[in-house]
């Protein structure tokens, strides 16, 4: 690969329930990531990837042979693709969700020395879930970047229930996801770099 070559950046939206906020969170933060330019978004949703729960004997660090489930092989994938990712998560009971930690553990190596960045939504702003998150980041060998977009209930509540103006929602957190996205991208060039 070459430096010229556009950054692959994945968007995950880290929701599968019925009337979920993930996806459009996903959305507009894919489309400010755009606003990048040299970048590739995809938003993988969550929904498209109906993994198993993790059950195998062995760790995906120690694993050798490739994935036998079609749908963590198709996953897997991705993350591999992927220079950088933006996780959107919920906050559920003081952490994430399952199917977001799911995710996170069927995958090892693919994640190993990539950045990743948060936006977060609950009712104190999804905070308590990003800070689980980047400590399972560190786990996998990511490189959790400091800036974050926290949405807090009193702003993404009326959204969820039809009582809200989604755009000027977003439209109040563009300055936050562009300082989140700056430093996300800086960090996958220099990792980019180190990784070839």
């Amino acid at each position: 690969m070459t430096n010229n070559t556009p950054l692959k950046i994945k968007v995950i939206a880290g929701s599968t329930r019925e009337g979920r906020f993930s996806d459009k969170a996903a959305l507009w933060v894919a489309e400010e990531v755009k606003k990048q330019g040299e970048v590739e978004v995809e938003v993988l949703d969550l929904r498209d990837y109906e993994m198993p729960f993790f059950n195998e004997s062995v760790t995906p660090s120690a694993k050798q042979e490739p994935y036998k489930d079609e749908t963590v092989a198709r996953f897997t994938k991705k993350i591999e693709e992927g220079d950088a990712f933006v996780i959107v998560a919920p906050e559920y009971n003081h952490g994430t969700s399952a199917v977001l930690k799911n995710v996170l553990d069927w995958v090892y190596q693919e994640w190993n020395n990539k950045p990743v960045a948060f936006v977060s939504y609950g009712s104190v702003g999804g905070a308590r879930a990003v800070e689980q998150l980047r400590l399972v980041a560190i786990e996998l060998q990511m490189a959790p970047i400091r800036n974050a977009v926290h949405i807090p209930g009193e702003q993404y509540f009326p959204v969820l229930f039809g009582k809200g103006d989604v755009t000027a929602l977003f439209s109040s957190l563009t300055e936050k996801a562009e300082g989140m996205i700056a430093q996300l991208l800086w960090w996958a060039r220099a990792l980019k770099k180190a990784r070839e």
